[in-house]
């Protein structure tokens, strides 16, 4: 799958703690867009459209376009933890409630653990809507392990 090339608004539910919020620095010469999963960059450290791998750091909160930039020029607004509605390839019933949810990239998740980034864990599963599960998210920075 490709990144995002535009804002993507999420659906962050209001059931249990609403979202935390963080800045990191984000990678040289990169966009992150509205409601991608953002990762960190192995190399630098700083945050960019998750890649498969990445540690988790949230979900973008709002577009950064650090294009021609230096890395740490300009910070990701994000939310760390939180409930988020999101599709996810494999959850297609009430039995996938308390699955790890993983990213491949900034857009795409499912309960596949090879190669991809952990983000979470089905908190609830939407009957009404093909894949549509409520994700706990934590950024590895919010974990407790």
């Amino acid at each position: 799958m490709a990144t995002l090339a535009a804002d993507k608004p999420r659906a962050y539910s209001a059931t249990g703690p609403h979202p935390e919020v963080n800045e990191l620095p984000i990678i040289a010469n990169d966009t992150v867009f509205a409601g991608a999963a953002v990762g960190e960059s192995t190399r630098t450290g700083a945050g960019r459209p998750l890649a498969a791998g990445d540690g988790f750091l949230g979900f973008c909160v709002e577009k950064c376009a650090n294009e021609g930039g230096a890395a740490a020029a300009k910070d990701i607004k994000l939310y760390t933890r939180g409930y988020v509605w999101l599709t996810v390839t494999n959850v297609d019933n009430i039995n996938d409630e308390g699955s790890t949810v993983y990213a491949s990239d900034d857009d795409t998740f499912t309960t596949a653990s090879t190669g991809n980034s952990a983000i979470g864990k089905v908190a609830r599963y939407d009957a009404t809507r093909t894949h549509k599960a409520l994700v706990y998210f934590e950024a590895v920075t919010q974990r407790s392990i």
